[in-house]
């Protein structure tokens, strides 16, 4: 936990219980800044001295502000000794490194894509050569190998786009050795690579038949058209003929309905970035790309059907449509069954709700007998009230040994906006001592709504505990994967310390200067069982621009600073509506801040033991931190949020991994 403080060395201004505007970096609410305590009285010699009470304590920590402030001014020095790459390297050796480095963190990526596009290719060729060799190539050319050769493709890639969101089954393949050669973080990137090659095959297909193969056969001869009529029929066929026809009318619903779905889960659609005038605004948000997305189901019945009607093919075992599907598909529906099922048997009912500044809603729920998790995995949550068929993904922000389940939920669209309107209205005004502005219990008069959850699914977050070093970056509610990381820690270092109590209480060290110790005590000293954790510093680094978002995880913020004695975990928040330490205009503040906590141990900014940063962090400067104090270290850096500093993130840990002895490993939340 981060105990040093920063501050100013001169004398403290006149202490103020609200900061004034010009302390604020951009039109933010301000700072609501909690009163210091003072002397009450008229008496001028006692404002006086307490004025020089509080100089005093101040100028008696200088050197904690001091340290605090320079806090990475030891870096430069102590990169000098770890740094591998400050020493000139020639270009080819450059390249060679950053190379190397590219492909240690990309090799699973690679091999999948490449094993991908080749069976691509394999099967395009394949279906190209064979057509090519087949008569109805004098008659359409190339346009009819070519959609062939398409076809082909999009029979594997409509088998794969299910596999990436079989959730159980990648939840379950991530606990087993295919773990160390398939990249399961990239699940929905992969889905969404499929996809793009869906449309292109779609495009290949489609255009070449409507435009190239049906005007080609319609138009050609009658000595050529002749050989072709046992799969066309005696008279050649109109245009309208072949397009109005089970294989025409399947083909076009199935481009159609993936028009559709494709559009509405783009980026500018899914999250509202396109504005449309009502009632087309429907069209935009999560419910719009959640319900086309079961559009899907229509595209597999159609695709059946198509391959079942071919023209050029009259061999049942050679439409081999469904046999590509048929795994895939049965794999998918026994997942849903599953889900359906297991939602129904997780019953749970609510202990707590709250609902805190910056629009979030916590929700804290019975644990079922049969739920186990790790942290870092997330679950689903369907609200009936709100919607009987919506389910979305939150983290879990309890820890796995709590004796409950709880999530936070921000309001970022129509769904999470319901869902706060529905449990507002059963919430009350806390009693005194309660933080949140609504809360209910158990023991609220209203009813409250009922909840179905659905879990849990992994994450990569789940694989914390096999590094070193963590460093744990969040962005306002991204915070929450890391939140239940973070008790996980705390509760694992208590129980390795109540272990080593007991175990020093039962087997005493065995003193020099016994001359004689019997097997039995020997044996028993020696294969007591020692809890060992494999990391041994976690870096939380909470970045928001909401004073009162820091409510949300206040009591665990003050937990871990109680309890974590042997200073495993550090943890900083940063607020970015205020100007940089450092910055004159927020001087005042700062200087507050190392008053107040130097007395009474509180940030007056946060509300916690945990001191508050302004400005957002310099990576860099927390990497070169990182890496120097744990040379040869394995460091899981862990990000969830808006997907720019995830850019960054990312380079800064390519960056390192060619200059330094400490491995950096990036990962990024994906729902």
């Amino acid at each position: 936990m981060e105990s040093s403080l920063h501050g100013s060395q001169q004398a403290p201004h006149a202490l103020l219980p609200q900061l004034p505007p010009p302390y604020l970096a951009s039109p933010a609410p301000l700072l609501a800044v909690p009163q210091l305590e003072q002397q009450q009285t008229c008496n001028g010699s006692a404002v006086g001295d307490a004025l020089l009470w509080q100089l005093e304590t101040l100028l008696l920590q200088k050197d904690t502000y001091v340290n605090y402030s320079q806090a990475l001014s030891y870096t430069s020095q102590a990169l000098s000794q770890n740094l591998a790459g400050l020493r000139k390297r020639s270009p080819i050796r450059k390249i060679s490194t950053t190379l190397s480095y590219y492909l240690e963190d990309n090799w699973k990526r690679l091999w999948v894509l490449a094993l991908w596009i080749g069976i691509m290719a394999g099967l395009f060729i394949w279906k190209f050569i064979q057509y090519r060799n087949r008569y109805v190539f004098h008659v359409m050319g190339y346009c009819v190998t070519t959609a062939k050769g398409a076809a082909e493709t999009l029979k594997l890639n409509m088998a794969l786009i299910l596999l990436p969101v079989c959730r159980n089954t990648i939840t379950w393949l991530r606990n087993t050795k295919a773990a160390r050669a398939l990249p399961f973080d990239d699940n929905i990137n992969f889905h969404k690579t499929i996809a793009a090659a869906i449309v292109v095959g779609v495009i290949l297909h489609a255009g070449n038949h409507l435009v190239c193969d049906f005007p080609r056969l319609i138009n050609s001869p009658e000595v050529k058209y002749a050989p072709l009529r046992q799969y066309f029929g005696e008279h050649k066929p109109t245009y309208l003929t072949l397009v109005k026809g089970v294989e025409g009318i399947t083909g076009i619903i199935m481009v159609v309905c993936m028009l559709i779905a494709f559009t509405l889960a783009t980026r500018w659609f899914r999250r509202s970035l396109v504005k449309l005038p009502k009632p087309f605004d429907k069209l935009t948000g999560f419910n719009a790309f959640w319900y086309s997305h079961h559009l899907f189901v229509i595209v597999y019945i159609s695709l059946v059907i198509h391959g079942e009607r071919l023209y050029l093919i009259h061999d049942w075992y050679k439409r081999t449509t469904w046999m590509y599907l048929s795994v895939p598909v049965g794999l998918y529906v026994g997942e849903r069954t599953l889900r359906f099922f297991r939602s129904g048997s997780y019953s749970v009912r609510l202990l707590k709700v709250a609902i805190y500044p910056g629009n979030v809603l916590t929700l804290q729920m019975s644990k079922p007998p049969t739920f186990r998790y790790k942290s870092g995995q997330y679950m689903f949550v369907q609200c009936p009230a709100v919607s009987p068929f919506e389910w979305h993904p939150f983290s879990i922000t309890s820890a796995p040994g709590d004796d409950y389940l709880s999530i936070h939920v921000r309001q970022l669209g129509d769904w999470t906006r319901e869902l706060k309107r529905v449990f507002s209205a059963a919430c009350e005004p806390p009693v005194s001592g309660k933080s949140g502005l609504l809360r209910a219990d158990e023991t609220t008069k209203k009813t409250l709504p009922k909840l179905l959850i659905d879990g849990p699914y992994g994450s990569p977050a789940q694989d914390y505990s096999k590094y070193d070093v963590l460093l744990l970056v969040g962005l306002g509610i991204g915070a929450t994967p890391f939140i239940s990381i973070l008790k996980d820690l705390l509760n694992n270092i208590i129980k390795m310390e109540e272990e080593e109590e007991a175990s020093t209480d039962l087997y005493p060290p065995i003193g020099r200067s016994k001359a004689h110790v019997d097997l039995d005590t020997l044996m028993r000293v020696t294969s007591k069982p020692k809890r060992v954790l494999k990391t041994t510093n976690a870096y939380f680094y909470w970045v928001t621009r909401e004073q009162g978002s820091f409510d949300w995880f206040k009591g665990v913020m003050n937990e871990i600073a109680e309890l974590d004695q042997r200073n495993i975990i550090e943890m900083h928040n940063y607020l970015t509506s205020v100007y940089e330490e450092g910055d004159a205009r927020s001087a005042l503040i700062t200087m507050l801040q190392a008053l107040n906590h130097a007395k009474n141990g509180v940030d007056i900014v946060s509300g916690t033991k945990v001191r508050t940063h302004f400005a957002r962090p310099n990576f860099k400067r927390v990497l070169s931190k990182i890496a120097s104090k744990h040379p040869y270290a394995k460091i899981g850096v862990f990000y969830c949020g808006a997907p720019v500093l995830a850019q960054e993130l990312s380079k800064l840990c390519h960056e390192f991994n060619g200059k330094c002895t400490t491995k950096f490993e990036f990962h990024k939340e994906h729902f």
